[in-house]
């Protein structure tokens, strides 16, 4: 039985802001009809590389590499970290070579998104550098274009790049709309490539 397609949000979220962002986009994957499946990794230490147990204490589980490997699509999360992404979420990439040298991810869609503790902390250039092994997967980046109206009329996160967020406690209603266009965008690229191949 062949497995449903899905769209895989895969983040890191140290103080939940990114996972506030993973939900929305995910909502909007599902508003276009494709299953959104939510993921993260787990922490690690950068001293000694160990990573923490196996299943979470509480919220999405981790994601395995059939996960990734499976998606029709990737949306990839991650908070700030001097502009660069976070690393639990770049030791995970690192470990996809073997995806590469089967070429699983070639021609799936993929978008990035992020968040930062202020308005200039890095965000473009985090969003930026988390493209970077999604090239070199082979897959085709998706931004959000400047037909989404909350673009041009938020006053805190959102990039044409992907989706942002400036930390607070909630997402802003043009944060939440723009994350939303971005899983619907990626939904629709994604089903319309998979009936190409049909």
């Amino acid at each position: 039985m062949t497995e449903k397609p899905y769209i895989l949000v895969l983040y890191y979220s140290r103080n939940g802001h990114v996972k506030m962002l993973a939900e929305q986009i995910a909502n909007g994957v599902e508003a276009a009809g494709l299953e959104a499946r939510l993921r993260t990794v787990p922490g690690i230490s950068t001293v000694c590389e160990a990573t923490e147990d196996e299943i979470p204490k509480s919220g999405d589980i981790y994601c395995s590499e059939e996960d990734l490997s499976n998606c029709s699509g990737l949306l990839l999360g991650s908070p700030t970290r001097f502009g660069n992404i976070a690393a639990p979420l770049k030791y995970f990439i690192d470990g996809t070579a073997g995806l590469w040298l089967s070429g699983a991810l070639i021609d799936k869609p993929a978008g990035v998104f992020t968040s930062s503790s202020s308005l200039h902390g890095g965000q473009e250039s985090t969003l930026l550098s988390m493209m970077i092994p999604l090239l070199h997967q082979g897959m085709i980046l998706a931004g959000i274009p400047y037909s989404e109206a909350a673009l041009s009329s938020t006053s805190r996160g959102g990039t044409p790049y992907g989706s942002s967020h400036v930390e607070s406690e909630a997402l802003s209603e043009d944060e939440i709309k723009i994350c939303r266009a971005q899983g619907n965008r990626l939904a629709i690229l994604a089903s319309r490539l998979l009936a190409k191949k049909t």
